[in-house]
């Protein structure tokens, strides 16, 4: 009974596997460089072509930048560079989508995070002192122009969400528009089908015209038809 348990478990673990292995898809909104770490000042991996998709393995807490694969290669994007599908929508990836897209929150592990990935690079050599960050400076004036240039960074981000949502905003407009369209068009086609066949099936057997100034014309008989028995579309 005991070996049967753990071969239960052992199934039961590995078909969850791929399920914990498995990424997040999005596409890069721009030509885009992966970076080798979540900064534009780390060397560049590859570029990303607008529109190609990208597999998201997660995005920082703190920072709109996220840990990504392309055609066999692995790195970082910023965050306002990547979208991915939410609810018909194409959503720019930033902390509230997170959850609803499945992605997990990582930490970026400098010293993991390059020695399994870029080991046959040419910027591996120089390990030691990206170790200590791309922002790492003795002078203040340049990490005055560092925090700067990461204010920058998040203004960026918060104009790209604001026209976002713009965009959505107004296709639901436009939406709502079409088919507030629609409903008048198809009201007025009813409205002038149901004049039609009142005006044509008059009990009193006169036909009464309205002229397009809206003044009625004189009442005219309808001519006498005669049907025939089995004709199921014809009134006496």
């Amino acid at each position: 009974m005991k070996k049967f348990i753990l071969r239960v478990a052992a199934v039961c673990a590995l078909l969850a596997a791929p399920a914990i292995a498995a990424a997040a898809e999005g596409f890069a909104t721009a030509n885009v460089n992966m970076r080798s770490g979540p900064s534009t000042r780390y060397p560049a991996v590859s570029m990303i072509p607008a529109g190609e998709s990208v597999e998201i393995h997660g995005c920082l807490a703190d920072l709109p930048w996220c840990d990504v694969s392309f055609y066999g290669g692995r790195g970082w994007v910023a965050g306002r560079y990547v979208q991915a599908d939410y609810r018909r929508n194409r959503v720019y990836v930033e902390p509230r989508y997170y959850r609803p897209l499945g992605i997990p929150t990582v930490v970026f592990q400098f010293d993991s995070y390059w020695d399994r990935n870029y080991r046959g690079r040419d910027f591996y050599r120089e390990r030691d002192r990206w170790r200590r960050g791309p922002d790492w400076v003795d002078d203040r004036r340049d990490r005055r122009d560092w925090e700067r240039q990461r204010e920058r960074d998040r203004r960026d981000w918060e104009r790209d969400r604001r026209q976002e949502q713009r965009d959505w905003e107004r296709r639901q407009r436009e939406e709502e528009w079409r088919r507030d369209g629609e409903w008048r068009r198809e009201r007025t086609e009813r409205t002038e089908r149901e004049e039609r066949r009142t005006w044509e099936r008059r009990s009193d057997g006169v036909r009464v015209r309205q002229d397009d100034s809206g003044v009625y014309e004189g009442a005219r008989p309808v001519p006498m038809v005669r049907c025939q028995v089995d004709d199921p579309y014809c009134e006496n």
